[in-house]
């Protein structure tokens, strides 16, 4: 999954929270839906463009379908912000040692 398309899927106010929810476990999208402002079935939706963008993964439970945070897909952003992070900072370095002289 290329970066673009996990921040894209974190750029939803609904997705975030959805996502929010998991960090506390795995949980049904039932469990997810209670308390937010849109249907189980939006929910589902949400779900499916956070899958598809390797930030969650599901499993099944019986009938039920499990969700949970993809450690693999936040360790991938993470990375991403590390280096954009250690490139930024260079970069300042370099000027500042480039104003000394």
């Amino acid at each position: 999954m290329t970066y673009e398309m996990k921040f894209e899927a974190l750029s939803s106010s609904t997705r975030r929270a959805v996502f929010e929810r998991l960090r506390a476990g795995g949980r049904s999208v039932g469990a997810l839906a209670e308390g937010l402002p849109v249907s189980r079935p939006a929910v589902s939706q949400h779900l499916k463009v956070l899958k598809d963008a390797g930030l969650v993964s599901e499993r099944r439970d019986g009938v039920r379908r499990i969700y949970s945070i993809d450690r693999q897909g936040v360790s991938d952003m993470r990375d991403y912000f590390d280096r954009f992070w250690d490139d930024a900072l260079d970069s300042y370095k370099r000027s500042l040692e480039g104003s000394d002289g």
